[in-house]
C-alpha cells in the first residue's frame, strides 16, 4: 500500500478536548483537519466540499453525535457521498453497535481509550483505499463514456466534417439550436456532442421525444405537477426543464408539439421561468435548449401548424444533418464501427465484410439513414455463417415487411469503386474484403500475387524460408513497422516474429 502523503479528514466529535488531540497528533503527520461538533454541520460540509478539486477523502466521528445516532449518521453519509470512508470511535459498551455500523457501510472502529498509532494506521487504510475506489470510478466513468461516445460522430466526409466543427463552435455559447434533418441522421447524437463539449458538460443532458408521450401528459412531463393537480397525480413531480437546470434539454421532434404547448413553450424560452401543472409558484430555471425535427418547420409556419415567433426562438443557430445518401463517404467506416460493436455483443468470430458487401451496402438508398444501417448490420451479424459477411447476410427473405435495403438510383459503379478505393486506403483493405482497423488479419494486406505483393521476380524459385522472410518484410513495411501489429496479422507470437526478424537482419549483414 502507498504511504499516503496528504489527506482531508472530516473530524466530528461533541468532546472539544479530544477534537483538540486529534487535530494536534495528525496535522503534523500530513492531515488537514476539518473539525465540527454535529452531525448535521458534517453533511454540510461534505456538500460543499463535494464540488472541490481536493474532495474530504474519510470521515472520522464519534458513534455518539447531538441528534443523530452513528447508525443514522452513517446512512444519511451514504446517501450524500457513498465513496467516502467512515470510522467510527466508540466505547467498549457499544461494540456491538460498532459492528452494525460496519454492516451499514462504516469502513472501520477504534475503541476509546484511543490508541494512535492503531488509529493512524486504520485512517491510513481508510484513505488509501477510499481514493482507490474513487479512481476505480473514474476510470470506470471514463470508460463507459469512451464506449458510449467513440466513434458516434463518424465523419470522413466533408460536409459532416463541417457540421462536427460548426457543433463545437456553437457548445461555447448558450444559444439555442435547431436541429434538422431526416430520421435516423443522428440528430440527437450531435445535441449530445454540443453538450459535451459545452461548458454545461458536468451537468444533465435531458431528452425527450415529443411525439412519443400522448399530449394529455407531456406538459406534465416538460414542467412537472403538484400533488392532485389532475387524476393519477398522487405525489408533486419534478418536470424535465427542472431536471435539466444547469445543463441541456434536448426537445426532439418540436415540430409535433401541438399549438398550446407551443404557447406554453414560447413563455418559458423568453422568461425562463417555468409553472408546475396545478401550481401558481413560477421557478426560475437555467437551461441550454436543443431542438430537433424531421419536419420542414418553415413550411410548417406557412401551413400555420407551427407558431411563427416559436420558430425564430428556436432558429437561432440552425444545423441541418445530411441524410445518408448525401454523405455516401461515412457508409463504410460507420458499416466498420458498427461491425465492432456488435462482433463484440454477439461474440462473433466474423473477420469483415467482402467486397460485394461493401458494394451493396454503398449502393444503397438507406431511407432510414444511420439508424437503417445499424439495424442491417446487427441483422447481418446474427445470420452470417462465414468469416466474412456478404451481401446475401443483408436480406431476410422470410419476413413479411420487406426490410431489404432499396438500391440507389444516385450513384454509379465509378463512384462505388472510388469509395472503395478510398476506404480500402484508409483501412488496407484488400480484395477478400474490410476489417476494422483494431482487428488486422493477413486479408486486410490483399491478396498475395506477383502482380501485387512482388514476392517472387519473373522464372525466381526460392527456398521457402526465404520467401516467408520477404513476406514479413513486406507485412511491416504496409504497417509503418509497427510490430505488434505485424505479429497480430503473421498470427505468431511477438518472441517468433523477433526470432525471424533476426534471421532477417543476419541475412542482410552478410550478404
Amino acid at each position: 500500500m502507498a504511504k499516503i502523503t496528504r489527506a482531508k479528514v472530516l473530524l466530528l466529535d461533541d468532546d472539544l478536548d479530544l477534537l483538540e488531540l486529534i487535530q494536534d497528533y495528525f496535522k503534523p503527520r500530513g492531515y488537514d483537519i476539518i473539525a465540527h461538533t454535529s452531525a448535521e454541520q458534517g453533511v454540510n460540509e461534505i456538500i460543499q466540499q463535494s464540488t472541490s478539486a481536493d474532495p474530504i477523502d474519510l470521515v472520522l466521528t464519534d458513534f455518539r453525535l447531538p441528534n443523530m445516532s452513528g447508525i443514522e449518521f452513517i446512512e444519511q453519509l451514504k446517501r450524500v457521498a457513498p465513496e467516502i470512508p467512515i470510522i467510527l470511535i466508540t466505547a467498549h459498551g457499544s461494540l456491538d453497535l460498532a459492528v452494525e455500523a460496519i454492516e451499514k457501510g462504516a469502513f472501520d472502529f477504534v475503541v476509546k481509550p484511543i490508541q494512535f498509532p492503531q488509529l493512524s494506521i486504520s485512517m491510513e487504510r481508510a484513505v488509501y483505499f477510499g481514493r482507490l475506489q474513487r479512481e476505480n470510478q473514474k476510470l470506470k466513468s471514463a470508460m463507459e463514456n469512451s464506449v458510449a461516445q467513440e466513434g458516434k460522430v463518424i465523419a470522413r466526409s466533408q460536409i459532416m466534417r463541417s457540421i462536427i466543427d460548426l457543433t463545437k463552435r456553437v457548445a461555447k455559447s448558450d444559444a439555442t439550436v435547431l436541429i434538422t434533418g431526416e430520421s435516423g441522421t443522428g440528430k440527437e447524437v450531435l445535441a449530445s456532442l454540443i453538450h459535451a463539449t459545452s461548458r454545461r458538460a458536468a451537468q444533465p443532458f435531458v431528452a425527450i421525444n415529443c411525439s412519443a408521450i400522448p399530449e394529455a401528459l407531456l406538459e406534465s412531463e416538460l414542467f412537472g405537477h403538484a400533488k392532485g393537480s389532475f387524476t393519477g397525480a398522487d405525489d408533486k413531480k419534478m418536470g424535465l426543464f427542472e431536471e435539466a437546470n444547469g445543463g441541456t434539454l434536448f426537445l426532439d421532434e418540436i415540430g409535433d408539439l401541438s399549438l398550446p404547448l407551443q404557447a406554453k413553450l414560447l413563455r418559458v424560452i423568453q422568461e425562463w421561468k417555468i409553472k408546475r401543472v396545478g401550481e401558481n409558484q413560477y421557478r426560475d430555471i437555467d437551461v441550454r435548449l436543443i431542438a430537433a425535427t424531421h419536419k420542414n418547420l418553415s413550411e410548417e409556419v406557412r401551413e400555420k401548424r407551427f407558431r411563427e415567433d416559436l420558430f425564430f426562438r428556436l432558429n437561432v443557430i440552425p444545423i441541418k444533418v445530411p441524410s445518408l445518401r448525401e454523405r455516401r463517404e461515412d457508409i463504410l467506416p460507420l458499416a466498420d464501427y458498427f461491425l465492432k460493436i456488435f462482433k463484440t455483443r454477439n461474440e462473433s468470430k466474423i473477420q469483415g465484410f467482402s467486397k460485394k458487401a461493401l458494394q451493396f451496402m454503398l449502393s444503397n438508398e438507406w431511407k432510414g439513414n444511420v439508424r437503417e444501417l445499424e439495424n442491417a448490420i446487427e441483422r447481418a451479424v446474427v445470420l452470417c455463417e462465414s468469416p466474412w459477411i456478404e451481401d446475401k447476410d443483408f436480406l431476410f427473405p422470410t419476413s413479411s415487411i420487406d426490410v431489404t435495403p432499396a438500391l440507389s438510383t444516385e450513384i454509379n459503379a465509378e463512384q462505388i469503386e472510388q469509395l472503395l478505393k478510398n476506404h480500402d486506403k484508409e483501412n488496407q483493405i484488400g480484395d477478400e474484403g474490410t476489417m476494422i482497423q483494431d482487428h488486422p488479419s493477413p486479408a486486410g494486406l490483399g491478396t498475395i500475387s506477383q502482380n501485387s505483393v512482388h514476392l517472387l521476380g519473373p522464372d525466381e524459385f526460392v527456398p521457402l524460408e526465404t520467401l516467408e522472410l520477404r513476406y514479413i518484410k513486406y507485412v511491416l513495411d504496409q504497417v509503418n513497422g509497427v510490430k505488434d501489429r505485424a505479429a497480430k496479422i503473421l498470427q505468431v507470437d511477438r518472441k517468433t516474429l523477433y526470432r525471424k526478424l533476426e534471421a532477417i537482419e543476419n541475412r542482410s549483414q552478410s550478404s
